[in-house]
Parts: structure tokens; C-alpha cells; sequence
């Protein structure tokens, strides 16, 4: 038996040292392990910022098809119309989660998952309500009671999501919207005026009025999460382009959940030794890496 084991190392270490073999152990690795993703924008600060290179881990929700790096050429057939070649667990609420643009499924994005198939979201100025579907008992099981509200009558919470990175600047300059200087809600309404926006206006009489227009019939934006899709939200929120926009993502555009960053830069390519090595997990929950990444 020893000597079978011996021989069975050889020849795979044999195999590992030829080309064929390397290029196929690569490809292997990049198929149904891990891919490599950078971090292109600021809408993840102060969670994962512009330069973190990290691994994304694609068998957490399932394998998605497999696709030819930088050609994105899919290199099996999508039999079930789902995306994946086999289905795993869903992407849970709170997670950090990589995914095809809808719009483009060529391009990759990383944001929050802020809710998941049947919740309801409330997005207002500098802050955003869930209402999970679970019900009214669920909510008051696992969640703050000081994050419980009322809203139109149902019980909503109040900023789930407890994560050192999640911040509303307004003085961040949108990037991810030509550079603009307004707010995120001014710029949700503008878009929703081009038809560009996904969520609806709503009244709820619990918040405020708005300030910044004279139209008094919405004072927020409202949306329902369809079967087996998931709201998306980065964590910089006054400079993210995400579901509130676009809508939310079908589970077929599921790619895998963020592992951990293997190499970081900063814009003078200034090299971020606190981010290296470190896990996804331990970025966005330790109040001094979003510290770091705010100075």
C-alpha cells in the first residue's frame, strides 16, 4: 500500500512539473476553487477598498459555470438555465458576495447582500430598513429591539447590518456616478426620473418629509425581493451603484463569496502590509482595519 501511494506522489508530482500539467492544475484551480478578483471601486470602503486583490471561493453558493479567464467564454453548458453546474446554499443576509453584473454579465461585482427572496426594503436618506420575511417573531428574536421599527404599519429594522465598514459620508465623491457631489437620494431621484432606478417611491408617514424637493407624495423608495434573488448594497452607500438601482440578483449571476486578500496597493501603489494575508471576515468586522481604511 505505502509503495502505491509512493508511486501514485511520483507520478502526479511528475505530471504537476510538466507543462500540460501545470496549465491544467491552474485551470482547475481557477474553474472550481478559487478566482482572482481587484477591487475596482470605492463602493465596498471601508470593507474591501480600491486595490485589495483577493480570492473569491466559488463553490460557496453552489459552482458556477466555469468561464475562460478575461475571454469570459463559458466552458460548459448551462443545462438547468441557473448559471451553475450544480446549486449549493443561497448567499445568507449580511453576506459579502461576488456576482455577474446583471446588465452585463461580463463584469463582476462585490457588494453586500442586504436582503434576500420575499424581504422588503425601505431605502430613505442616510438610512436603509428591512423587513425580513420571516415575520414579525423572527425579527424580534435575532435582531436589536432598538433597531425595530414601525413603518405603514409593519415592522421594519432599522440598519441590519452591524459591520465596522457600513457608513453613509456625504462629503465621499461619487466615483461610481461621474463624480457628482449630491447625495445618493438625490441622485436615486434623478435616476428614477430617466427610468434608470429600480425601486419605487413611497410615502411613510413615520419618516420625515422631504427637504431638498417640493413634491410632498414620497419620502422614500420602496422594493420587494422576487423568488431566489438577492438585494445587493455596498457598504459605502452614498457612493455605490447597486440594487437600488439596477434591481436584484438572480441566483444564476452568483459567483462565489469573498475569501481573503493576498496582496493590497494603495492609489501611489504604496503597498497596505495590514491587509495582506488577512480574511475577508476579519476585514469587515474589526473596527481597526475600517479605521485604517478611512484615514
Amino acid at each position: 500500500m505505502k509503495d502505491k501511494i509512493i508511486k501514485a506522489f511520483s507520478a502526479f508530482n511528475k505530471f504537476s512539473a510538466s507543462w500540460t500539467g501545470t496549465i491544467i492544475i491552474v485551470l482547475f484551480f481557477i474553474f472550481f476553487v478559487a478566482q482572482a478578483f481587484v477591487i475596482p471601486s470605492g463602493s465596498m470602503k471601508n470593507s474591501l477598498l480600491i486595490g485589495d486583490f483577493l480570492f473569491v471561493k466559488k463553490f460557496s453558493y453552489g459552482m458556477s459555470i466555469p468561464h475562460i479567464p478575461w475571454l469570459e467564454i463559458p466552458v460548459a453548458f448551462d443545462f438547468d438555465k441557473d448559471g451553475h453546474l450544480w446549486q449549493g446554499e443561497r448567499p445568507k443576509r449580511g453576506d459579502i458576495v461576488v456576482f455577474r453584473y446583471p446588465l452585463e454579465p461580463k463584469i463582476y461585482y462585490v457588494k453586500r447582500m442586504f436582503a434576500k427572496s420575499g424581504d422588503e426594503v425601505i431605502f430613505s436618506p442616510n438610512t436603509m430598513y428591512l423587513r425580513a420575511s420571516e415575520g414579525d417573531e423572527y425579527m424580534k428574536k435575532n435582531y436589536d429591539q432598538n433597531d425595530l421599527v414601525r413603518l405603514n404599519g409593519k415592522l421594519f429594522i432599522k440598519e441590519p447590518y452591524k459591520n465596522a465598514g457600513i457608513h453613509y459620508d456625504l462629503n465621499e465623491r461619487k466615483d461610481n456616478f461621474g463624480g457628482q457631489k449630491l447625495d445618493i437620494f438625490t441622485i436615486a431621484m434623478l435616476a428614477k426620473s430617466k427610468g434608470q432606478f429600480a425601486m419605487d417611491p413611497i410615502y411613510v408617514d413615520e419618516l420625515p418629509a422631504l427637504q431638498i424637493i417640493d413634491d410632498a407624495s414620497f419620502n422614500a423608495f420602496y422594493f420587494k425581493v422576487k423568488d431566489d434573488e438577492f438585494f445587493m448594497v455596498g457598504d459605502n452607500r452614498e457612493n455605490s451603484n447597486d440594487s437600488r438601482f439596477w434591481g436584484a440578483v438572480e441566483y444564476k449571476y452568483i459567483v462565489g463569496k469573498p475569501w481573503f486578500v493576498y496582496f493590497s496597493w494603495d492609489k501611489d501603489y504604496k503597498v497596505r502590509w495590514e491587509r495582506v494575508g488577512r480574511f475577508v471576515d476579519s476585514l469587515e468586522n474589526d473596527p481597526k482595519y475600517a479605521k485604517s481604511a478611512r484615514d
